[in-house]
């Protein structure tokens, strides 16, 4: 019979994510003149103390000189504790509650403060060992009890030695305190926890290195809210994506690695191996080859609306969903059109560049009015619908033409054909998606159709629009003004040149690909794509996936969660169930949708899964991918 094992876990940096003396130091010298020089010194003293250059009795007795705290503000830190515990910890607050017998707090911090705060996790008010402060008849505090073993050297290994617990012992903790525990013999193991901070004297010692402790339930094989640690899912962040998404995926306990500008294919090749999540904007192209690199791959998170520069039919036959953003951007993207149309009618581009020329040319000449002029939208998406609507409370007349049926907003006019709205508007803007059908779908022939003087405004996709056709209808008069966001070739950063042959053509708007890009637009993107990607990983619900079947389901406390993603063919989900059958296992819950190419199940069972189950499950005819969620 296997020993029990025991977990003795340190509270300062590891069950909490800061030292509760530096937060009791912000609130206790909130007023005190020399606040942040007094909070860095502790913040030192604190250092010294965890990583042994300072012995921790004189780390104590400096720190509490300086706090001058009393007893009236330890509520006030215990609220702030209260938010400030290790997400990993957070996540597993079931176990700890189905193990409190065998969790133990032992900290060199104080029982006032420790004991409120872990007791909420199920941990017992007598499994937690830690300090005591002394209080003058006042509430101030003067010291702390020395006769406490904690308040010495090596407290943490006499404390142990005098518990006598029974069973494997394994330390988690951040400092140099907790090693000793490990060096005096008395644990089997010690887990430098990194979650919070790494320290290196103390981490060259440990038996392993712990960036959560979803980590050190996930190598001693136990029973874990997750049936893989969130620390060893790998993140790469591409092309300058907003810092909320690395907070949100950091927060979640991904690791995280950014880049600002795009990568090239053979750049991405290297990159991609051992990457789990791979987030992206519109320069970067994962291709074939890039996703034949990519080893772990479970999800690409595109930080934008469009996905055509995403291989989707190759990540569906690998098992890699992809989401996007179809609407974060849509309001910023409509008001740059509506900006740029006013812009073109007035000419205000040329008037600008002829006023830093030292032009003063003050004309009406070619410059009108938006009221009353006939707007035609190709794509009536949820781009193109806001533009509708708001173009015409500016009191345009709108037309629009879809290949997809899409009911028409407010006064807006549907047209039957593309020619027809070419024809008839005055302004023409582009809302559509990056399909190959779309290449050069405003081509010579087309631009011939639309009415002399006409403006074009394409904020779609770079391919939409023959630029050579285009530059010679301007240069012919045929086209009255262009705005011009996207281009067949784009820098891949900014420090690269931009190249185009409409550059200095008159009453013509080239912007660097920003239609989404206000603060605004990128702060949705970035909660809105982890979030759906965060949502996939951990239960596997796929709701707003452009490249799989969409499912969302309810997450089940009392079950454990299979995934199964598999070629849409006959008999699939009834060779899943016999497999099911055979092991005896209970289906408590089991959703099954699927597209033209493959099917994705989701089954939730009601006991512990059979290892040999799970290998039946992933060799079944078709299977794509596995995954176990919990």
């Amino acid at each position: 019979m296997p020993k029990i094992k025991k977990f003795i876990i340190d509270f300062d940096s590891t069950f909490t994510r800061v030292e509760a003396l530096d937060i009791l130091g912000e609130i206790s010298l909130s007023n005190d003149p020399k606040r942040n020089e007094k909070l860095q010194a502790i913040k030192d003293i604190t250092d010294k103390g965890m990583d042994g250059s300072l012995t921790f009795r004189e780390s104590l007795e400096q720190r509490l000189q300086i706090l001058q705290a009393n007893k009236s503000q330890i509520m006030e830190l215990i609220v702030a504790l209260k938010q400030k515990v290790s997400k990993s910890f957070e996540r597993n607050r079931d176990w700890l509650k189905d193990n409190a017998a065998d969790v133990f707090i032992i900290s060199n911090g104080f029982k006032d403060f420790i004991i409120p705060i872990v007791t909420e996790y199920g941990i017992k008010e007598e499994n937690v060992f830690a300090n005591d402060f002394v209080y003058d008849p006042t509430g101030k505090i003067i010291d702390f009890n020395r006769e406490n073993p904690l308040s010495k050297n090596k407290g943490k290994s006499e404390t142990l030695r005098s518990i006598n617990l029974e069973g494997d012992i394994y330390v988690i903790g951040d400092g140099y305190t907790d090693y000793e525990i490990k060096a005096s013999g008395l644990a089997n193991k010690f887990y430098a926890f990194t979650e919070n901070v790494n320290r290196p004297q103390v981490t060259s010692q440990a038996d392993h290195i712990a960036p959560s402790f979803d980590e050190i339930l996930y190598i001693n094989k136990l029973n874990t809210k997750f049936s893989y640690p969130k620390s060893r899912i790998k993140v790469l962040l591409l092309e300058n994506v907003h810092p909320i998404a690395l907070e949100l995926l950091k927060e979640e306990g991904y690791q995280v690695e950014v880049a600002s500008g795009a990568l090239s294919e053979e750049e991405l090749c290297e990159k991609i191996r051992g990457i789990s999540i791979l987030g992206i904007r519109s320069k970067t192209n994962v291709t074939k080859k890039v996703l034949e690199h990519a080893n772990r791959l479970l999800a690409i998170g595109a930080f934008c609306i469009g996905t055509n520069q995403i291989d989707l039919e190759e990540c569906q036959k690998r098992g890699v969903a992809v989401f996007n953003a179809p609407f974060s951007n849509t309001r910023s993207v409509v008001e740059m059109a509506i900006a740029e149309i006013i812009f073109l009618m007035r000419r205000f581009q040329d008037k600008s560049v002829g006023m830093h020329q030292g032009n003063w040319d003050k004309s009406a000449t070619g410059s009108f009015e938006i009221r009353g002029k006939k707007l035609g939208i190709v794509g009536y998406g949820n781009i193109g619908a806001q533009l509708s609507v708001l173009a015409e409370n500016l009191g345009m007349n709108v037309f629009y033409y879809d290949v997809i049926e899409r009911l028409a907003l407010g006064n807006a006019t549907k047209l039957n054909s593309l020619e027809e709205l070419l024809a008839t508007c005055d302004v023409i803007s582009l809302h559509v998606d990056g399909r190959k059908e779309n290449k050069c779908l405003i081509d010579k022939d087309k631009i011939a159709k639309m009415k002399p003087g006409a403006l074009l405004v394409n904020l779609s996709r770079g391919h939409v629009v023959d630029i050579p056709a285009l530059r010679d209808a301007m240069l012919s008069g045929h086209i009255g003004g262009c705005a011009v966001d996207v281009f067949p070739e784009e820098p891949k950063n900014n420090k690269e040149p931009f190249t185009s042959e409409l550059i200095g053509l008159p009453n013509t708007i080239l912007t660097p690909h920003i239609g989404g890009s206000t603060l605004e637009a990128q702060e949705n993107i970035a909660r809105f794509v982890p979030g759906k990607i965060m949502e996939y990983v951990n239960t596997g619900n796929t709701y707003n996936s452009v490249n799989f079947p969409n499912i969302q389901l309810p997450f089940l406390k009392e079950a454990h969660r299979l995934i199964h993603l598999h070629q849409n063919e006959p008999g699939v989900l009834a060779k899943i169930n016999q497999v099911l059958a055979n092991y005896q296992i209970n289906i408590v819950g089991q959703y099954l949708k699927t597209n033209e190419k493959i099917g994705y199940v989701i089954t939730d069972i009601d006991k512990v899964y059979d290892a040999e189950a799970i290998e039946a499950l992933k060799n079944i005819p078709g299977t794509i991918r596995f995954r176990t969620l919990y």
